[in-house]
């Protein structure tokens, strides 16, 4: 028999070192490394960034003693930057070479998305987000989002807080919102908004097929509720499975912050949502997304009963100023039912 539990009667405590841990890649970038990164012969420059990224990997190691610099925030030596931006269109590999970055330096260090950053800053407040992070010698942070300008504004400022400090800062960022599709890089657009702190950066040009013209994949047909219920009982003997009705779950999350969301999920195999609606409500999507994207990082297969994911969002949301945000959601959530369903690897 499969352990049931409900997400929406959880209520995780988090420590301040608590979240702090859970800074580092996903279990799907895990064990990552330069090495497992194929560079596409045809693409020179994807090489060049390998090389480029192991290079910044030792000045991070070997960097001068910063004792009195951190203390009086001075700035770091003219010819060591204070981080690198990895430029390059979707699927040529940017994560992978940003974790494999992380994994290469030995230091206290920390990975998290954009999103996750700004939830931390939210949980914490910014200076105490500030004083935790500026002992670290390096910050990764994957899809720096040039969609949100309050939230830009202040990813910026707190970069250039602990660049200040001495921190090594390493950046992917997404394209925006009127560009998806285009392959087009977004360089210009992330020195735009980091503003006084691009001329700290090296930009590192990724070459590659941008793969967002594949479209999102199919969405599986839902189950019956009928059908979901036998399923848990059937398939999922001997594993946890967080089973709600979909509406409780989507209230639930307005009193959990997202910052939490890791341990939120800690623990569960499998999740099924009885009876999913469309979300009508911007700041309860922009919510959901978070959940999805830390389902995804986790694996954790989706059954679910109600509409197909692919109408989990209005249209207006889907053509608005966060498409992106719900265009992975949507790609993402039809994986993990994808495998939840078929059996099908979420890739």
């Amino acid at each position: 028999m499969p352990q049931i539990e409900q997400l929406s009667r959880r209520t995780p405590k988090v420590s301040v070192d608590e979240l702090l841990q859970g800074f580092h890649p996903s279990p799907r970038f895990g064990e990552v490394s330069f090495a497992s990164y194929r560079p596409d012969p045809k693409q020179p420059s994807q090489a060049g960034a390998v090389a480029s990224l192991k290079d910044f990997a030792a000045a991070v190691d070997h960097k001068q003693p910063t004792g009195l610099r951190r203390l009086f925030g001075g700035r770091k030596q003219a010819d060591s930057r204070a981080g690198i931006y990895l430029d390059g269109g979707f699927g040529v590999g940017k994560t992978h070479l940003l974790a494999s970055l992380w994994h290469a330096v030995d230091g206290p260090k920390a990975f998290g998305t954009f999103v996750e950053y700004t939830n931390l800053v939210g949980a914490l407040s910014f200076r105490k987000t500030v004083d935790a992070l500026s002992s670290y010698e390096l910050v990764c942070i994957d899809e720096f989002e040039l969609d949100d300008p309050g939230d830009t504004v202040l990813m910026s400022r707190l970069m250039r807080e602990l660049a200040d400090a001495g921190v090594k800062l390493a950046a992917t960022s997404n394209t925006l919102p009127g560009s998806l599709g285009e392959g087009r890089f977004a360089a210009v657009d992330f020195q735009r908004e980091i503003q006084v702190l691009s001329d700290q950066f090296d930009v590192v040009r990724i070459d590659g097929e941008d793969f967002r013209h594949r479209g999102l994949p199919a969405a599986p047909e839902p189950m019956t509720d009928l059908d979901l219920k036998r399923k848990i009982h059937n398939d999922f003997s001997g594993r946890v499975v967080a089973a709600d009705e979909f509406t409780d779950l989507v209230k639930h999350l307005e009193g959990v912050h997202p910052s939490r969301y890791r341990q939120f999920i800690d623990g569960i195999d499998v999740v099924a949502w009885h009876n999913v609606s469309t979300i009508t409500e911007q700041a309860v999507a922009l919510r959901f997304v978070v959940l999805a994207d830390r389902l995804y990082d986790k694996d954790v297969p989706i059954i679910a009963s109600g509409v197909p994911f692919d109408q989990i969002f209005t249209p207006e949301m889907m053509a608005g100023g966060y498409m992106k945000k719900y265009f992975r959601a949507v790609s993402r959530l039809t994986a993990l039912a994808r495998e939840g369903q078929k059996g099908e690897a979420a890739a």
